[in-house]
């Protein structure tokens, strides 16, 4: 059996980026599916020269937890990725990289999102201002050498999941991970 894409038969937005879409299977199943179309997202595993990696700390509503996180967040729209990642991380943390490396794209979620991750490694990261946050951010910078953070995640303390895939990119571009 081959499997194929549904068959859109409607398509109905409830608000802006928030739709859904009823649908025909290949199979000839019908189901409404909600989607969210969300703008591509960007984030940066930042290494200073000391080889710390630079993290976020902020308060996540949905698990009612404050987590470690990689900086980053929302390309703007007609933002380039890259250059999303590189505003980022200057504004949430005050570093800025000497080299920023693309290492991955990954889906947060495919069955009800449509936008993409881009993961970045930023090479010899040095705080060069203070953080310029959005009104509804209250981010902490928080240094951790490379290697506490991989222990972390190895002991399942390093929750988040889209963190966690960012980390295995950066990793495997290190060639820390065979």
């Amino acid at each position: 059996m081959t499997i194929k894409p549904w068959k859109v038969l409607e398509t109905s937005y409830f608000r802006p980026r928030l739709r859904t879409d009823k649908v025909e299977l290949a199979n000839g199943n019908f189901l409404d599916a909600t989607i969210f179309e969300f703008r591509p997202w960007a984030n940066i595993v930042a290494l200073t020269k000391e080889n710390e990696v630079v993290l976020v700390k902020q308060y996540r509503h949905g698990v009612c937890e404050v987590l470690l996180e990689f900086p980053g967040g929302v390309v703007e729209d007609g933002e380039d990725p890259f250059d999303g990642a590189k505003r980022e991380l200057l504004e949430e943390t005050g570093y800025r990289a000497a080299k920023l490396i693309e290492i991955g794209k990954i889906y947060p979620n495919p069955a009800f999102q449509t936008n993409t991750l881009h993961c970045y490694l930023a090479l010899d990261a040095e705080l060069v201002g203070t953080q310029n946050l959005d009104a509804g951010e209250d981010i902490e910078v928080h240094l951790m050498p490379l290697d506490e953070l991989v222990d972390l995640a190895k002991r399942g303390e390093f929750r988040h999941a889209l963190m966690t895939a960012v980390l295995f990119q950066a990793l495997v571009h290190l060639h820390r991970v065979q």
